[in-house]
C-alpha cells in the first residue's frame, strides 16, 4: 500500500484528536453561555420554542447563535426565512448565517442542495457531522448559544452534551398531557445521568387563545408540565399557550415575539428567559 493510501497511525490520530479539542474549545471558550433545547417527545414545538427563546434574549440586548442540530429534519431555516441559505467558509471555519446584527445561525439545512433532501445517518456520522459543526462554525464573540436538539435522549443531544464544556444547562419543552409528559420526564433523566443541569421545563401549547376574545380554552389537559416540574424538583419556566398566529409566523418565517410582542405568547417567552439572563 502506497504512503498516500495509508491509513494514519494511533499517534497521527491521538494528535489529530488533540488539535480538533483544541479547536472546539477556543470557539466555543467566545461564548458566554450555552444551552441545550431538548425534550423526550416529538410535535411539542420545540424548534419554535429555540427561536423564539433565542429572539427574546436577542432583543434582551444578547448577542445570540441558534445552532440547530437536527439533521434529519432542520426547521429553523424556515421558522427564520433563510430557506435556500447556503454557507460560506474557508479550509479551517464555516461563517453563520446573521439575518441580524448580532443574531448568528446554524443548520443543518444550510449544507443541503434542497430544502426537501433526505439525509441518510447512522449514529457514528451524526456524531462526526455534529463535532464538526461545533468545531468548524466560527462564531466570534457570543453571549448565548441556544442550540435546538432533535426529540429523544439519543446522538444529537448526547453529542452536544459530551463535546461542549461548560455546557451551562438544558430547558425541556413538554405539552401538557400525560402522553407527552411520560417521554419528556426521560429527558429530565436524561440529564441527571449526565450530569447536566435543568434550567427548567416549559410547557408549551398550554390552552388555545382566542384571536378574537382572547378566552383561553385548554385543548388539553393543563399544567402536567408543571406538576412533572414539581414532582422531579426541577424549576418550572411557565406556560406557553397556543395561538393561531404562532403557526403563521413559523411558516412565513418571522420570529413570533417580533411580530406580536405584546400578546401573551410573547410575554410568556421573556418571563422564561429569565433564569438565562441571571446568568449573566
Amino acid at each position: 500500500m502506497s504512503n498516500q493510501c495509508a491509513m494514519p497511525n494511533k499517534k497521527e490520530l491521538e494528535e489529530r484528536q488533540r488539535l480538533e479539542e483544541a479547536q472546539l474549545a477556543g470557539r466555543m471558550n467566545r461564548i458566554k453561555h450555552k444551552i441545550l433545547v431538548m425534550s423526550g417527545k416529538g410535535g411539542v414545538g420545540k424548534s419554535t420554542v429555540s427561536t423564539n427563546l433565542a429572539f427574546a434574549l436577542y432583543q434582551a440586548g444578547k448577542s445570540v447563535g441558534l445552532l440547530d442540530v437536527d439533521i434529519h429534519g432542520p426547521s429553523i431555516p424556515r421558522m427564520l426565512d433563510l430557506e435556500g441559505k447556503h454557507l460560506n467558509g474557508t479550509d479551517t471555519a464555516l461563517f453563520p448565517i446573521a439575518p441580524y446584527e448580532n443574531f448568528k445561525v446554524i443548520s443543518m439545512g444550510f449544507l443541503l442542495p434542497k430544502g426537501d433532501e433526505a439525509v441518510i445517518m447512522r449514529g457514528p456520522l451524526k456524531y462526526h457531522t455534529i463535532r464538526q459543526l461545533l468545531k468548524d462554525v466560527e462564531w466570534g464573540d457570543l453571549d448565548c448559544l441556544i442550540v435546538d436538539s432533535p426529540p429523544g435522549t439519543g446522538d444529537e443531544p448526547l453529542t452536544v452534551a459530551q463535546s461542549i464544556e461548560n455546557l451551562d444547562g438544558a430547558i425541556i419543552v413538554t405539552t401538557p398531557q400525560q402522553v407527552a409528559i411520560t417521554d419528556v420526564r426521560k429527558s429530565v433523566n436524561f440529564c441527571r445521568k449526565i450530569n447536566l443541569p435543568v434550567i427548567g421545563v416549559l410547557e408549551n401549547m398550554s390552552g388555545f387563545v382566542c384571536p378574537k376574545c382572547g378566552e383561553k380554552v385548554n385543548i388539553f389537559a393543563t399544567g402536567g408540565g408543571k406538576r412533572m416540574a414539581s414532582e422531579m424538583g426541577v424549576p418550572f419556566l411557565g406556560q406557553i399557550p397556543i395561538e393561531p398566529q404562532v403557526t403563521v409566523c413559523c411558516d412565513t418565517g418571522r420570529p413570533y415575539i417580533q411580530a406580536f410582542p405584546d400578546s401573551a405568547t410573547s410575554k410568556a417567552f421573556r418571563q422564561a428567559i429569565k433564569p438565562i439572563l441571571r446568568l449573566f
